[in-house]
């Protein structure tokens, strides 16, 4: 694996803006909200997914990953892994 750093710096900047494709940026509008109020996630945050071409069980897929990233994140974060 290649790992492009100008594309990654671009992501942590603004990822509206990085080259990355339409479907990409709407997954990661998705996880974002799903990551700052998940309660906030509504049938159209699902609709715009489908629009771009991902199906429920894609939907799924991405929604437990991110769910997971948060939770191990906030374990990690309580019990002070990674800090001095």
């Amino acid at each position: 694996m290649t790992l492009d750093e100008d594309l990654v710096k671009s992501l942590q900047e603004d990822y509206q803006s990085a080259p990355i494709s339409e479907q990409d940026k709407v997954m990661l509008d998705y996880v974002s909200q799903l990551t700052r109020d998940a309660t906030r996630i509504t049938a159209p945050d699902h609709d715009r997914l489908r629009a771009v071409g991902f199906d429920d069980r894609a939907i799924l897929q991405v929604t437990l990953i991110a769910s997971w990233f948060n939770y191990i994140n906030r374990v990690a974060d309580a019990l002070g892994v990674g800090r001095d």
